[in-house]
């Protein structure tokens, strides 16, 4: 819709609606859920939409987000909880640690995700990880951050600046940088930053926040015993055939639109199709259940563990999808465009100004896929002028998508994922999610400043 106040007034608006949201739920203690749809309810009318169309706007917006979360971690979940029961979770944490040992079990939970993160997207990464997550945590004790946020943290950057997630690629496509050079140059980076802003600043400091175990979501019952496990290869498998099919799906849709091969074809139309990543988990899921479930469990018994696994993720699911719901109707009341027409002639530098305009996108309005293309699509004109190398076009999309990473809270559906599946209140959840991504982006800021004064 066309804004109805000047930017400054929706980003009051915005301001007031994350206090009172906080206020809500930290001081008066009411559900995350509820808080965050009265909330998103009266920003909505606060900020000018129709009173008739404001059931849509939120509704509309709590489907989008619901659509793209729901279906990953529903599947994603299951397959952590066969994982969980058959003992496979235990396999791969033991297989992790005897190769790198105790002192390094975060590491080795990360360095795991960022392969695992390269085609699968944050939220279905992280939630096939949980299991894993919870049997190192289980075994060494201690805060469960000092081993979430290392693979948490790894998804999110693979997921922020390296093709084939859809921010880069966007931010990439909009101001004319080399897919192929983003993704190589972004894999480095990534890399490199979650090492200094996640890795090491759990190590220093957020893992030592306890934060105590919480595998509610998994309580799938005893595992069997270690003899009954299945082999190391055998998981590795089941956990790398989503990561196999999604590659494949990437790999097959550039050749298309680089136009190497024929843009229809049955045969690549079949396996584009099985490596969407919804696709791809179903099919994992329906390899762990006939080949790992059912060698420990009857049929009936395997449908009730499945069943229970969903249970527990309700309340998250709904949560995330009441985040998306007060990012949307943010984003719906205009505040994007009006902040973008304003802070477009900032006087910056230019690779300053992708991160700043992508910065303050992201906070106002949650969505960092959001902060990327509109951030891109505002700096497109101003990048032809400038001409800058192909190295620099690179730096520019890591700015963006550097500032789009940053200072994630309530109105990130990101936010309230992570702060439920580890069993993490508000004002806890701000103090270690938050900061990660924050020094996470700040890092990847830093790493473009590098590569635009080099190229």
């Amino acid at each position: 819709m066309t804004p109805v106040h000047g930017a400054g007034t929706l980003l009051v608006i915005a301001a007031l609606a994350v206090a009172v949201l906080l206020v809500l739920i930290i001081a008066l203690r009411m559900h995350a859920f509820v808080a965050l749809v009265l909330v998103s309810l009266a920003t909505a009318i606060v900020a000018g939409v129709p009173v008739a169309d404001v059931p849509a706007v939120a509704i509309g917006a709590f489907g989008s987000t619901l659509g793209a979360v729901a279906l990953l971690v529903g599947l994603g979940v299951m397959i952590g909880r066969i994982l969980e029961v058959t003992g496979g979770a235990q396999v791969l944490a033991d297989t992790l640690i005897s190769r790198f040992g105790e002192k390094r079990a975060p590491l080795a939970l990360g360095i795991a995700a960022l392969l695992f993160g390269l085609p699968i997207f944050f939220d279905a990464g992280l939630v096939v990880f949980l299991p894993i997550i919870f049997s190192v945590a289980k075994r060494f004790g201690g805060s469960v951050l000092m081993y979430a946020l290392p693979a948490a943290g790894a998804f999110a950057a693979m997921h922020a600046i390296v093709p084939p997630h859809p921010g880069p690629v966007t931010a990439a496509t909009e101001i004319g940088a080399s897919i192929g050079l983003t993704l190589v140059i972004g894999v480095v980076a990534a890399v490199v930053a979650w090492a200094v802003g996640v890795y090491a600043v759990t190590l220093g400091w957020l893992g030592k926040i306890h934060v105590p175990i919480d595998d509610s979501v998994l309580t799938g019952g005893r595992a069997p015993d270690e003899g009954d496990r299945p082999a190391f290869v055998h998981v590795l498998a089941i956990l790398l055939l989503p990561l196999v099919l999604i590659s494949l799906n990437t790999v097959l849709t550039t050749l298309r639109a680089n136009e190497t091969i024929e843009a229809e074809g049955g045969f690549v139309d079949a396996l584009v199709f099985i490596g969407q990543t919804p696709v791809a988990l179903l099919i994992a899921l329906l390899v762990a259940t006939y080949t790992l479930a059912v060698r420990h469990h009857s049929r009936a018994e395997v449908e009730d563990l499945l069943n229970d696994a969903l249970g527990p993720i309700c309340a998250i699911i709904l949560i995330t999808g009441a985040g998306g719901m007060f990012g949307g109707v943010l984003r719906y009341s205009g505040i994007g465009s009006a902040l973008s027409d304003s802070l477009a002639d900032l006087g910056l530098p230019l690779i300053v100004s992708a991160f700043v305009i992508a910065t303050i996108l992201r906070v106002a309005q949650g969505s960092a896929t959001v902060a990327l293309t509109t951030t891109a699509g505002l700096l497109s004109a101003a990048v032809v002028d400038a001409d800058p190398s192909s190295l620099q076009l690179v730096a520019l999309v890591l700015a963006i998508a550097a500032g789009a990473t940053v200072l994630s809270h309530v109105n990130d559906s990101g936010f309230w994922l992570v702060s439920r599946f580890f069993g993490m209140d508000v004002k806890t959840t701000l103090k270690t999610w938050t900061v990660m991504e924050t020094t996470l982006g700040v890092s990847i800021f830093v790493l473009a400043l590098g590569i635009w004064a080099v190229g």
